[in-house]
């Protein structure tokens, strides 16, 4: 049984038909499972109180992950180790709690984000692809124009991508990369933006990507 003061963790994954949901409506379809599990979700203090609930790297609608974190506290001691069945039962399919446990580090130690993807392409030949997001990649400056909150900027994203491979197969090409999750941020998508700007006959027809794992600044597995 965990105090009511300790700052707990779930890891999720999104997969599936889930990976449509928005994050907001994910944080609101979190808040009723945890409610249909009978479980209470503390509330912050304050004027406008709101459930002390919270996932630390947001993913973007269409991405999958089976490597999601999300911290919460509770009004009452609960059995940690009964959680993931009872949340998982209450949540929608695919989205999935694998573990629950008591956090004992913060989500702003999370440096770097293992993602896989699959680049469609349907009328070019996959090898050709593969070789040539290789060369592209092994750029030492790779420069896009990014949105930003003041609007559009420059931005070098070749610095936040630790490593990057590429293999052709039956559905396109495979992609495997480790990249920046937090200062800065690169968000997968922008490693198909990024060809559709400064090389658009490698960009892909269709993109999807998969989160594996987070990991700290020495690549420890974060939890």
């Amino acid at each position: 049984m965990n105090d009511v003061n300790t700052r707990l963790r779930l890891r999720f994954e999104k997969t599936g038909r889930a990976v449509y949901i928005s994050h907001l409506d994910l944080m609101q379809t979190l808040q009723r499972a945890f409610s249909r599990a009978g479980y209470s979700l503390k509330y912050s203090e304050g004027f406008n109180p709101h459930p002390q609930i919270s996932v630390a790297l947001p993913l973007s609608v269409g991405a999958a992950s089976r490597c999601e974190l999300l911290d919460f506290r509770l009004t009452e001691p609960a059995a940690l180790d009964d959680m993931p069945e009872k949340l998982t039962s209450a949540l929608p399919e695919g989205v999935t709690v694998t573990a629950a446990y008591e956090a004992t580090r913060k989500c702003a130690a999370i440096k770097w984000l293992r993602v896989e993807g699959l680049f469609e392409y349907d009328a070019r030949d996959r090898a050709e692809m593969a070789a040539g997001l290789t060369a592209f990649y092994e750029r030492e400056s790779i420069v896009i124009e990014k949105k930003t909150k003041r609007g559009f900027g420059k931005t070098e994203i070749r610095p936040s991508i630790r490593e990057i491979a590429f293999t052709a197969c039956g559905e396109g090409v495979r992609v495997s990369a480790l990249i920046s999750a937090q200062e800065p941020t690169l968000n997968p998508e922008l490693l198909a933006a990024a060809l559709l700007q400064l090389q658009p006959e490698l960009a892909p027809d269709f993109a999807f990507f998969t989160r594996l794992e987070t990991y700290d600044e020495q690549m420890e597995v974060f939890r």
